[in-house]
């Protein structure tokens, strides 16, 4: 397997059960503004969970953000439009899992 310079970024979200249609859809749109306000972020993605697996233990949403490398992400972590986001997640989180890695090729 060999790695790729980019860097996946996964944030699976589980937001609280009173989060408001309007206060869900505007934090999704606060954290996709991340892409322009954090030097280094390629790619940003979200979707809630559509999976009928039930695996998914209680978490709704995930977010991908793709980095130009590790630098570009420890840039993004302690970047003051990072850290007021998450202020402002904060208090509809119920519980976040974040998951870094690099894609890697699978020889065929």
């Amino acid at each position: 397997m060999t790695c790729t310079a980019a860097l996946r970024h996964i944030v699976l979200c589980e937001l609280n059960s009173d989060i408001t249609p309007a206060k869900h859809a505007e934090l999704v749109c606060e954290f996709s503004l991340l892409k322009d306000s954090v030097p280094g972020v390629l790619q940003f993605e979200w979707g809630p969970n559509v999976s009928p697996e039930g695996l998914d233990d209680g978490y709704t949403d995930c977010f991908t953000l793709t980095f130009a490398g590790v630098a570009a992400r420890d840039v993004y972590l302690s970047h003051p439009a990072h850290l007021a986001f998450v202020e402002l997640l904060k208090p509809w989180l119920a519980r976040v899992l974040v998951f870094d890695y690099f894609p890697q090729e699978v020889p065929g």
